[in-house]
């Protein structure tokens, strides 16, 4: 199934979606009218989101496809349109606002029905100028504004819900005739959009919108054809898919989460719409955190989700949703005008949580992560400058999330991003330590040589070299205390962890003066510290002959993934030590 005709059967399916021919906008004004067309009312229609007010979401009548020409809606507009005002300098309202009065007298035509009636009369008697206090503000020029008859404006009855509004609104579309050409969506018969409606929400994107589907340049076009009759789809079936996929992008849809610069939208396919609505909230748990809004489910869907990573197959967990479910997920990101395909998934969800489970697998380390498992924008966060989600490398978490859902590999610039966050601010925590882990194990077939929690027996060059660097840490550490302006993994853990021979000759020495000096004060804890060392160098095999340097003159990047994973370990072990100071293996 592709994309369109997935989001066009979702459509379908979508219990509050647009009806045909109409589409959710944000209108922030609505004019009350009195039957002789005076405008009695200009009310704001916002809602609190945070601590801002923003424009409510309506179904309107589709908007017109905008690019550089004066094209007005039917029945509502933005205020340059509707009422020939705008905040900005407006060069053309003038022109816009006459559009807007022709296109809808003509649109009228003959009426009876009163709600039009008065619409029509304040078309000709209204005048900009009249955009005055106290009914009308500056705060609402540029808003997006409908029109109601005064004595329906309270129960919501908007003039293009009324029928007659209705009526003409389907006799403006063209039927198709047996000659049009066939939907690649839908597989039948229909008018061509020849430009598709625009998709708004895409993190990053134009305000405007975007579009998946677009020919605006000559070399984008084939045998003759222009703009939509490349790829001919259907008016019907372009409003179904966009209809869809704007109303998943909606902030508080239960649809969409935002990974790394990907905005991404899911949902489900079932006989029974409960199961479905169960699969997209064990989805959301597992790539973020967000938790269902009823107490019970979200405890149902705990307990799933837990159960999941621990390893039991969905079939034992929650037969109903295993195979019964179809699940979707699109990864979408901005490109100038157009939107990008991320990654796109079709699947049993069944499959989907195995390919989960194994995720969880890879990911698994001990000491574990203090708040349990993370989600993936955390682990994202990790390979951001300053930890910041908008600093997260463009791509690497789409090229991730598409390898967790599909079961693939890894993207090897996931462990060299990590890698360059670790050298750059010292930090080995337990989401690093557990993204190259997972690298090393399914990208490298590491799975003894990566283990997940410490390993003495390991005899990796890197796992031992980063237990070592560990052992010489705590050695300084325990000696001098915490009050020491630069440790030795505030300046050497980069060049230790890609160029050994450097600096391990020099930390030896170091560690020998700081040893010495902790057997005055505390000397059993000074033997244990000898006996790791002792224990990781009796490991260090030299090369063929005995003489010859254990310290490697350079380290590849999973070696370097190695020394981290080693140094994350060994450092751990230390603190959950009896005799050693308490800290936080986390803190970066």
């Amino acid at each position: 199934m592709t994309i369109l005709s997935a989001l066009a059967r979702a459509y379908d399916r979508l219990p509050d979606a647009p009806k045909p021919g109409f589409a959710a906008q944000k209108i922030g004004l609505v004019i009350g009218l009195d039957r002789d067309g005076t405008p009695l009312t200009a009310t704001r229609l916002t809602i609190t989101n945070g601590k801002k007010e923003v424009a409510q979401t309506m179904s309107v009548p589709a908007p017109v496809k905008r690019t550089a020409g004066i094209k007005p809606n039917s029945f509502w507009d933005k205020t340059a349109y509707a009422l020939g005002v705008s905040a900005g300098a407006g060069k053309r309202t003038a022109e816009e606002h006459a559009a807007f009065v022709r296109h809808n007298t003509d649109l009228i035509g003959e009426t009876a029905d009163p709600g039009l009636l008065a619409f029509l009369r304040f078309l000709e008697s209204w005048s900009p100028d009249r955009f005055t206090e106290p009914l009308f503000t500056e705060a609402m020029k540029d808003e997006n504004v409908v029109f109601a008859l005064e004595e329906d404006r309270l129960a919501r009855i908007y003039l293009h819900d009324r029928p007659a509004a209705r009526a003409l609104l389907e006799t403006e579309a063209p039927e198709a005739d047996d000659g049009a050409p066939i939907c690649l969506v839908t597989g039948e018969h229909g008018n061509v959009a020849r430009l598709h409606p625009s998709i708004k929400g895409v993190w990053g994107g134009q305000t405007a919108g975007g579009s998946i589907v677009s020919f605006n340049l000559d070399a984008f076009e084939s045998y003759g054809h222009s703009q939509g009759d490349n790829a001919p789809v259907s008016e019907a079936a372009a409003a179904k898919y966009t209809g869809a996929l704007n109303r998943f992008l909606e902030k508080d849809s239960g649809h969409r989460v935002q990974i790394g610069d990907a905005s991404t939208v899911f949902w489900a396919e079932a006989p029974d719409q409960a199961d479905a609505a169960f699969a997209e909230s064990i989805f959301a748990a597992m790539v973020t955190d967000m938790a269902a809004e009823d107490e019970a489910e979200a405890r149902q869907v705990g307990d799933v989700l837990d159960r999941i990573r621990k390893g039991q197959h969905l079939d034992s967990v929650a037969p109903k949703v295993s195979k019964g479910v179809r699940f979707f997920v699109l990864g979408l990101a901005p490109n100038a005008a157009r939107i990008s395909i991320r990654y796109w998934l079709n699947s049993d969800f069944g499959t989907l949580a195995e390919n989960y489970a194994r995720f969880s697998r890879d990911m698994a380390i001990a000491p574990a992560d203090r708040q349990g498992m993370p989600a993936l924008w955390q682990y994202l966060a990790e390979t951001a400058v300053l930890g910041k989600r908008e600093n997260v490398p463009p791509n690497l978490a789409g090229e991730w999330m598409r390898a967790i859902l599909a079961g693939t590999a890894y993207p090897l610039t996931l462990m060299s991003t990590v890698l360059m966050r670790i050298r750059a601010d010292g930090g080995v925590n337990a989401r690093r330590a557990a993204i190259l882990k997972a690298v090393l194990v399914r990208n490298f077939r590491m799975e003894k040589e990566a283990p997940v929690g410490l390993d003495p027996e390991n005899t990796r060059k890197g796992y031992l070299l980063g237990r070592l660097f560990a052992a010489y840490e705590q050695a300084q550490t325990a000696a001098l205390g915490r009050n020491v302006n630069a440790t030795i993994k505030d300046k050497f853990y980069g060049s230790a962890s890609a160029q050994p021979r450097k600096v391990f000759a020099m930390l030896e020495s170091g560690s020998a003066n700081h040893l010495s000096k902790l057997g005055k004060v505390r000397p059993g804890q000074r033997v244990n510290l000898e006996r790791t060392i002792a224990g990781i160098m009796d490991k260090m095999k030299p090369g063929d002959t005995p003489d010859e340097d254990p310290f490697p003159a350079s380290l590849p990047a999973a070696e370097q993934a190695l020394f981290g994973l080693g140094y994350y370990h060994q450092r751990s072990a230390f603190f959950a030590r009896k005799d050693a100071p308490a800290e936080d293996t986390d803190a970066k």
